[in-house]
């Protein structure tokens, strides 16, 4: 993501459909760590599930990173920096 060249300046409708955008992250990285925090509870207390469980565990962190790399280019989008370096 470049540098802006000037200051950045959103309007209230743009500005809440950040603020809306950023929501809907948090959320999704939210539900993934809570996806995570359950596997772990699983593997603790049904040992058999274990090899699911992680597999589960293991395609976690990509989702996150993917909502994440997502409002990463919609917010440098919404600021005039481009996006498509994510």
């Amino acid at each position: 993501m470049g540098r802006p060249i000037a200051p950045a300046t959103l309007s209230p409708d743009q500005l809440r459909d950040l603020n809306l955008k950023l929501s809907h992250m948090r959320h999704e990285v939210n539900n993934q760590l809570s996806l995570m925090m359950a596997a772990m509870e699983m593997i603790r207390f049904r040992p058999e599930a274990r090899d699911r469980m992680l597999e589960s565990l293991a395609q976690r962190p990509a989702k996150i990173q993917e909502e994440v790399a997502r409002f990463s280019a919609e917010f440098a989008v919404a600021l005039g920096l481009g996006g498509d370096e994510v």
